[in-house]
């Protein structure tokens, strides 16, 4: 079992979740993070810290889906261990619909 961010995150990247983390499974991309499931240890400390609620558990209606977009994008993204700076209009995407269509960016993190 696991976790897997959904596109709520996107725009936002809150990193609280990152910060709950205790094996570093998250991947950076340019306007999102991503969970890669095979270093997930199903501990749940994610969940519950995301502003945004974007963190599922892999059982969820809909989640398989989102567990391969998490596990496609954590090979090419890379690891983040310690968190950076949360766009400043980050509030103002909370929630925001279809932003998977319309605000996704599939380049990774600059570094």
């Amino acid at each position: 079992m696991a976790f897997a961010v959904t596109a709520l995150c996107i725009r936002c990247k809150f990193q609280d979740c990152l910060q709950s983390c205790p094996v570093s499974c998250f991947y950076e991309g340019e306007n999102m993070l991503v969970i890669k499931p095979e270093d997930c240890i199903d501990c749940g400390a994610c969940e519950p810290v995301c502003p945004a609620e974007a963190i599922v558990r892999d059982n969820a209606p809909g989640a398989e889906e989102w567990v391969e977009f998490n596990r496609k994008y954590a090979a090419l993204w890379p690891n983040i261990r310690k968190s950076g700076a949360v766009p400043e209009d980050a509030e103002e995407w909370v929630g925001v619909e279809g932003k998977l269509e319309t605000q996704f960016n599939p380049a990774p993190a600059p570094r």
